[in-house]
């Protein structure tokens, strides 16, 4: 399930925001005010879009409590990350974890 950029920032955020506390509304506009306090400024309209998105592609819930409408995510950090780790291993290296690991070693350096 590939996220673009600030598909991942609005993650990124809403993560941030329920770290202390998983049952805590997140509306649009706490996700707005937090990625403008992290140098992402986005027009309200582009975060909601984006947020309905990812409701669509199931990795954000939305729920009304009275007139408002607030958002959760579906996967915590960790396993939005396994995800996207299986994804690459699928598409690029047919499923071999071990030749993803040799790739990933001999381009970033990490062997020495």
């Amino acid at each position: 399930m590939a996220c673009g950029k600030l598909e991942i920032d609005i993650l990124n955020s809403i993560w941030s925001l329920t770290e202390n506390c998983e049952d805590r509304d997140i509306s649009i506009q706490d996700v707005v005010d937090n990625l403008s306090e992290n140098g992402i400024d986005r027009a309200y309209t582009t975060i909601k879009t984006v947020m309905d998105r990812l409701t669509g592609k199931s990795i954000l819930v939305r729920y009304k409590v009275g007139k408002k409408f607030f958002y959760k995510a579906t996967m915590n950090k960790r396993e939005m990350a396994m995800e996207a780790v299986n994804e690459v291993a699928g598409q690029f290296f047919n499923k071999d974890y071990a030749q993803m690991i040799r790739f990933i070693e001999s381009e970033f350096d990490l062997v020495k």
